[in-house]
């Protein structure tokens, strides 16, 4: 997945009670909601492993 902001690549980035999009160049943050539609399957598989995603 690339950041909307600068085309970098976002990884999964767990906090203590949220999960959220990180982008590995400039750091900005995206909700899980924000990206939902352009998920790609490796991005899926590793969301999969949380029971829950709190969206705040």
């Amino acid at each position: 997945m690339k950041c909307k902001k600068c085309s970098g690549k976002l990884e999964v980035h767990r906090q203590c009670r949220r999960v959220r999009m990180r982008c590995t160049a400039c750091g900005q943050e995206y909700q899980i909601h924000e990206v939902a539609s352009e998920l790609d399957r490796e991005t899926e598989e590793i969301l999969e492993r949380y029971t829950a995603i709190i969206y705040d």
